[in-house]
């Protein structure tokens, strides 16, 4: 049965943007790259807001037409443009690139996704996330942390956001520009029984 992972790149401190919406603190060479384009190539759908949906929207569609682009940028460009995409909004009035809007986050259409899908679905952004983690709908955390302090920006995990779990490391891998993956199964204890607190 696929899972609803929330899959995001966060600083040491938290953050999954600067101030301004920076991300230049990001690190991500051939090897993370990489990484990415075989996890994302594996996922039935990628759920997201629309902030996310259009910095995406905005250069991944023709990336590979640039006469530089490397072979993983070309790569991820393909993958990007064919996987099934579900925007969150109420103001989008329509998405592009195999992307249909959804007004509300509703568990019961979660879980039809997940039943018509052929891979885990992917959910980002801080809004749409903390909202999935609100709701009960998150199964598995993956955190991609970045060896950088940022110091305020946008958290991954809002204060409001209020979710009592406990979790259970799955997977921890070190890259070689210190990007650390850490994958944890939500609402898990140590023998990996549901705890019964984060309602999934």
């Amino acid at each position: 049965m696929p899972k609803v992972v929330l899959m995001m790149s966060v600083s040491l401190d938290g953050y999954i943007e600067g101030p301004d919406k920076d991300i230049s603190w990001h690190t991500v060479d051939d090897e993370l790259h990489q990484h990415f384009n075989d996890e994302i190539g594996q996922l039935g759908a990628l759920l997201s807001g629309r902030v996310m949906y259009e910095l995406m929207a905005d250069f991944w569609p023709t990336a590979d037409a640039d006469p530089e682009a490397d072979a993983v940028t070309a790569e991820f460009a393909g993958i990007w443009r064919e996987l099934p995409k579900v925007v969150y909004s109420r103001t989008l009035a329509r998405a592009e690139w195999n992307a249909t809007v959804v007004r509300e986050i509703v568990p019961e259409e979660v879980a039809a996704l997940k039943e018509d899908t052929r891979g885990d679905l992917w959910v980002g952004g801080a809004g749409v996330g903390g909202e999935f983690l609100r709701l009960g709908l998150v199964e598995e955390l993956r955190l991609y942390v970045h060896p950088a302090l940022v110091g305020q920006g946008t958290r991954l995990f809002p204060e409001a956001t209020a979710i009592a779990t406990s979790l259970r490391l799955l997977e921890n891998r070190v890259f070689g520009n210190g990007v650390v993956l850490l994958r944890y199964g939500m609402g898990m204890s140590r023998d990996g029984g549901s705890d019964g607190l984060s309602g999934v």
